[in-house]
């Protein structure tokens, strides 16, 4: 039986597994799941899928997308204008 599994690496080096593969340059929430744009505010924890390496093995294959957290500054331009 051939297995995929997807992981998220955080900043720190933490690993969570998540259910599917991520876009690269995604904007994603803590749990790994993409964020829907526009965003309400940019005074958020977000972060970007900026690299994703793949573990080829016999049994299947292992997706680790790394992540880059952004802040405020950087999400300025995802979020809802303010009026």
């Amino acid at each position: 039986m051939f297995m995929n599994e997807y992981y998220v690496v955080f900043p720190e080096g933490d690993t969570q597994e998540i259910p599917g593969r991520l876009p690269l340059n995604g904007i994603v929430d803590i749990n790994g799941r993409i964020l829907g744009l526009p965003l309400p505010t940019n005074r958020m924890i977000a972060f970007r899928v900026a690299k994703i390496r793949v573990n080829e093995n016999r049994g299947g294959n292992e997706t680790f997308h790394h992540l880059e957290l952004l802040s405020a500054e950087e999400l300025l331009p995802y979020a809802e204008p303010r009026l």
